[in-house]
């Protein structure tokens, strides 16, 4: 695994690819996996804030968390038929929780958050009661509704109840349309990818992972496979992780959070060009 990081980390940093068109596809899944990895820092850290302060757990309906003007914003509302906000954990983009503001004021949704909280709502109920929605042992389903301009979506995330693995994989995502009318439910990944983390058997560090995607998944890593690195890769210690297709390799930088997507048509060349040159060598010795 080493070697082949040393490999890929050399072919990164040779201006061999020109215009990568694949990689400037790729960028709106990017953002939108940085998206959700906002809203989960969020939900990760607010949670632990707010139920150190609010004592009443009965009372405790949910929650779910969004940016406002760069604030990331962790709410939790009531258990009520028509619930109000009953705690309110702000973060600048650091996500420090020293900084960090918690408000216990109950007050009423805003007007973002009332849509916000709507399609989670029909998001969950949609999940409790329809069986293409799978839940496996040690592991809990996380929602993020997420409204980005007139998107509308709730994406479905498989969270690991055990320390050191890492889950891809067992996740959703839901559309709705302005009225929010559900309107498309979609399994991302057809299957679930556990992957621990650590040192190897001889004591060295992991540098990096990988998994591959079937044809029903696509060709590009997906915006929860972003999210999910971003979220743990400060406690793995990876340097990359790599998601293959038929068609591309998917190359995300743990360390700089960016993606490189080369044609597989590429590796393909690289690798034999790679061969005859070890052969050579054979051969020279």
């Amino acid at each position: 695994m080493t070697n082949l990081i040393t490999f890929l980390l050399i072919l990164l940093s040779l201006d061999v690819f020109g215009q990568n068109n694949a990689t400037e596809h790729a960028q709106p899944i990017v953002a939108e996996g940085k998206r959700l990895y906002k809203s989960e820092m969020a939900s990760w850290y607010g949670t632990d804030l707010f139920l150190e302060k609010y004592k009443d757990r009965a009372n405790i309906g949910g929650y779910f968390s969004y940016s406002d003007n760069g604030i990331a914003k962790c709410i939790f509302f009531s258990k009520a038929d028509t619930p109000k906000v009953i705690g309110t954990i702000s973060f600048d983009s650091t996500y420090n929780t020293k900084t960090a503001t918690t408000d216990l004021t109950e007050r009423n949704f805003t007007a973002n958050e009332n849509e916000l909280y709507s399609i989670r709502k029909i998001a969950l109920t949609t999940i409790n009661s329809d069986t293409l929605f799978k839940t496996y042992k040690n592991t809990n389903l996380n929602l993020i509704p997420l409204i980005n301009g007139n998107e509308k979506k709730v994406y479905v995330l498989t969270g690991p109840q055990q320390n050191g693995v890492v889950i891809f994989g067992n996740d959703y995502l839901l559309t709705f349309d302005k009225d929010d009318n559900l309107i498309t439910k979609k399994q991302l990944h057809k299957n679930i990818i556990p992957i621990n983390y650590g040192k190897e058997e001889d004591g060295k560090e992991i540098e990096g992972t990988m998994h591959s995607h079937l044809q029903e998944t696509g060709d590009f890593i997906t915006a929860t496979d972003i999210c999910t690195l971003m979220l743990y890769e400060k406690f793995t210690g990876w340097k990359q992780h790599n998601v293959v297709s038929k068609n591309y390799l998917n190359i995300w930088n743990c360390l700089t959070n960016e993606l490189t997507v080369i044609p597989m048509s590429t590796v393909e060349k690289i690798n034999k060009d790679q061969e005859k040159r070890n052969k050579k060598k054979q051969k020279g010795e």
